[in-house]
């Protein structure tokens, strides 16, 4: 028999197989690395855009914090100046309500009454005097209640006192101020 010596062949065989197995191997590994890297940058660029969009919606929400606070401010404003306008349109209805309530408490004061003090608080004045008999107090009271701009006169304080050697009656009265209004007279609140 002839001896063939097949060795060589198969181990050149085997070096090829692995040398193409190692080739494959860096082959897979550089392509895994490839990939690993590509999806870091692909991931990165992701994360870059979410930031591009958190950084714009912080900018428009701060944008829009500064009008709601431009917003407040002016409302705060607006209802100032409401409290204001208020205030002047009361003072402009009632501008002849205090010539009218003085003249009506000048003209409905009886003789031998005089006014000592006279104090508004809303629309309720506390009139304090003395008159040289509680008939003429009584007087008052009546010519009060009877005029178109008071209402509710009730004494509060009436004593007799010695002033000067004579005696006089001091009275205290609350009365409720009305003011004519377009529909008729209603009480100041």
């Amino acid at each position: 028999m002839a001896n063939i010596n097949l060795l060589p062949w198969r181990e050149a065989q085997r070096r090829e197989r692995n040398r193409i197995t190692y080739i494959m191997c860096a082959a897979m590994f550089g392509v895994a690395v490839l990939v690993v890297f590509a999806a870091k940058l692909f991931m990165d660029g992701l994360i870059a855009e979410q930031d591009r969009r958190n950084a714009y919606l912080e900018g428009e929400i701060n944008a829009l914090n500064a009008i709601i606070r431009e917003i407040d401010t002016l409302k705060e404003k607006r209802d100032a100046l409401l409290a204001r306008m208020e205030v002047i349109q009361t003072l402009q209805e009632n501008r002849s309500q205090i010539v009218h309530v003085f003249d009506d408490l000048v003209s409905k004061l009886p003789k031998g009454v005089y006014y000592d003090t006279i104090n508004k608080q809303g629309g309720q004045l506390r009139i304090g005097g003395k008159a040289q008999s509680n008939g003429r107090v009584s007087a008052l009271m009546r010519s009060l209640d009877s005029s178109d701009w008071f209402d509710g006169a009730t004494l509060t304080v009436v004593d007799v006192i010695d002033q000067n050697g004579a005696l006089v009656s001091q009275f205290d009265i609350t009365v409720m101020e009305e003011r004519k209004g377009a529909g008729g007279v209603e009480a100041l609140q």
